[in-house]
């Protein structure tokens, strides 16, 4: 039997994924409480492993992304645990550095929370 993920899901997800690249809730303190599960782990696109308390920080940063998030698709794995999958386009002093991320969500009584993310570089 194939999972189904619903539109209110998939919409939910998409907005949470690409809050991760908006400054403004990116490095909002409740939002990174609420949507960094506690045993969060990231394999960052360096190759650098990073655990959430690493990765939650209140100092804000430009960030140049580019959104919507190119190819981004979802895909459930269990009733409550989504894969968001895409390809990031990221500016760093005058450079653009591209990656294939890949996100896991769970669905918690508070919502969605991201348990784990990698970004693998890749050349267009």
């Amino acid at each position: 039997m194939a999972l189904s993920l619903s539109q209110d899901d998939h919409t939910m997800l998409t907005q949470l994924e690409e809050a991760m690249w908006r400054e403004v809730t990116r490095f909002d303190a409740t939002f990174q409480d609420q949507r960094f599960a506690a045993d969060f782990i990231e394999f960052g696109r360096s190759g650098r492993v990073y655990t959430r308390e690493q990765i939650v920080c209140s100092n804000s940063q430009p960030i140049k992304a580019v959104l919507p998030l190119p190819n981004l698709t979802i895909r459930l794995l269990a009733r409550d645990v989504g894969q968001v999958t895409y390809n990031s386009q990221v500016e760093h002093d005058g450079t653009i550095e591209y990656a294939r991320r890949s996100s896991i969500w769970s669905r918690t009584e508070q919502g969605w929370a991201m348990r784990f993310h990698q970004g693998t570089p890749y050349n267009p």
